[in-house]
């Protein structure tokens, strides 16, 4: 069932997403044909008055098709109402429309989020947790016999403090420390124990041992006491994801060989809602919110296949006063297409060979 729901949420996003830019096309009285979810054959259809809308195979996208190239469409192609005859700032707010519905969505989950369970907060305690050990890999923490849940009180002796300044501390004494070796003192299932590790040179030259690294203390919720103040939350929480997200996104730009290997495609993130699924069906209100504010920011960058891409085309329009070649257009597009699915069915047979399941039926 938690996998569900988190396929679920997933499709909802790309509903969402799409519903902007149909709705933005339609209030604008602008023609469409197409509206589907999903690509690959057709599993449901309906034809309404000028819309055909599907429910396609491959639930991993959609798309809003427009009769402009349509070679058997029956509108004449000086329809003021194409897409394409549409001035510039028309077919923009039609481009854009679904980034904006994804960002809608995403604060009205959270302020939904923050009226009814509550956001999930954190009664400090001394140390840090660490949440996951890469296994996968053969990491130093792996290998010292770090676990999953362990809590470090100390390093070398020298004990941590509590929240987020503990987490910095143990960071940068991990990333100071490459090839040298560091005694923790950890918190085990109520006993404590002492784990010899040295973290290895990463490419930067700073240390790392391969574990996540979280604050300590206990997860308490706080839900807001009224509407105005489920806003104010709601806004905070927002915000708070907007950074993440986009700092998330500037490492990856900035540190490629070091952060490359954490990018998910739909099974790794599946996967992780399913998890959060399954600890608390609430995890999903955030789980999809993040989610929606990520498909929005990965959508508007400038790249051919991504309403960004479409919009790049329409500012070199407006600037030459006339748009580029048809033909260089599908060009672009058709290449940022293939090497978009080709990035797609990578991650996709990445995440599925890393989930434990599959993992045990190797072994």
């Amino acid at each position: 069932m938690s996998v569900l729901a988190a396929i679920a949420v997933l499709a909802l996003l790309i509903v969402i997403h799409e519903l902007g830019h149909f709705s933005a096309a339609r209030l604008q009285n602008i023609h469409v044909n197409r509206f589907s979810i999903g690509f690959g054959p057709t599993l449901l259809k309906y034809q309404g008055k000028e819309t055909e809308y599907a429910i396609r195979a491959f639930p991993l996208g959609g798309y809003v098709g427009f009769p402009d190239d349509d070679p058997d469409s029956d509108i004449p192609p000086e329809d003021p109402d194409l897409l394409r005859n549409r001035p510039i700032f028309d077919r923009a707010i039609v481009i854009s429309a679904g980034v904006i519905a994804n960002l809608i969505f995403a604060y009205f989950l959270l302020v939904t989020q923050a009226g009814t369970v509550g956001f999930q907060d954190i009664d400090y305690q001394p140390g840090v947790r660490i949440p996951d050990v890469l296994t996968a890999v053969a990491s130093p923490a792996a290998q010292a016999g770090i676990q999953s849940e362990d809590v470090v009180l100390s390093v070398n002796n020298t004990p941590l403090s509590t929240g987020q300044d503990a987490l910095e501390e143990l960071r940068d004494l991990i990333q100071d420390a490459p090839g040298k070796s560091l005694t923790l003192q950890i918190l085990r299932d109520s006993e404590t124990v002492s784990v010899e590790v040295t973290p290895d040179a990463g490419n930067d030259g700073k240390g790392k041992i391969g574990v996540m690294l979280a604050p300590n203390g206990e997860i308490v919720r706080r839900r807001a006491e009224n509407p105005v103040a489920a806003l104010q939350a709601g806004s905070r929480e927002f915000q708070r994801l907007i950074g993440l997200t986009v700092q998330g996104f500037a490492q990856l730009i900035s540190n490629f060989g070091e952060t490359a290997q954490q990018v998910a495609g739909p099974v790794a993130i599946v996967a992780v809602g399913a998890d959060l699924a399954k600890d608390d069906l609430s995890n999903l209100f955030q789980f999809g919110s993040l989610i929606s504010i990520n498909l929005a920011i990965i959508n508007i960058l400038p790249l051919p296949a991504l309403d960004g891409g479409q919009l790049a085309f329409l500012l070199v329009e407006g600037l030459r006063g006339r748009p580029l070649p048809m033909r260089i257009q599908e060009n672009i597009m058709q290449t940022g297409l293939v090497l978009l699915l080709g990035l797609g069915v990578f991650l996709i047979v990445r995440d599925t060979v890393n989930l434990a399941f599959f993992q045990n039926l190797m072994r």
